[in-house]
């Protein structure tokens, strides 16, 4: 009776911790391929950083989770960034043609270097800098986006 009273508590405590354990899954990420065209100039890098919140953006990398340059290529180069979590992001670009790897401006705050952002909002000087919420778009699997470089202010 004993043997069978064991056994039976086995089972029980065997089948309730199995019932339990939460299956662990691995977080699904994406891969960002970003195409950017229209670029003037043959030398320098396009350097990109990648948003994932209002925070610092498209100026500072407060809310940023992934960033890098790419050298200059042709009129158009392509960067991938792996391993973003599904999501809302928004991308700022510039083209960086003296290294210092942000976009320079002037004493007015327009900016001296080629610059984009995705979804290609206007930048005048009546819409000011973009918000978040106007170049964001949502990531998941492999998402491609096509950023437009300008080299001043929309009319």
């Amino acid at each position: 009776m004993r043997k069978i009273a064991r056994w039976s508590y086995f089972l029980i405590s065997s089948v309730v911790s199995i019932y339990c354990i939460k299956p662990v899954t691995a977080e699904q990420t994406a891969t960002l391929t970003i195409a950017v065209n229209n670029i003037r100039h043959q030398k320098g890098d396009i350097c990109f950083r990648i948003y994932a919140g209002e925070k610092g953006f498209p100026m500072s990398n407060k809310s940023e989770v992934q960033s890098g340059c790419t050298k200059i290529t042709g009129t158009s180069v392509i960067k991938k960034f792996p391993g973003l979590k599904h999501g809302t992001y928004a991308v700022a670009i510039v083209d960086d043609q003296n290294g210092d790897r942000k976009l320079n401006t002037d004493f007015f705050g327009i900016p001296k270097e080629g610059f984009g952002i995705s979804k290609n909002p206007t930048v005048s000087v009546q819409t000011g800098t973009p918000k978040f919420r106007d170049a964001s778009f949502l990531v998941n699997k492999n998402t491609s986006i096509n950023i437009v470089m300008k080299y001043s202010l929309d009319p």
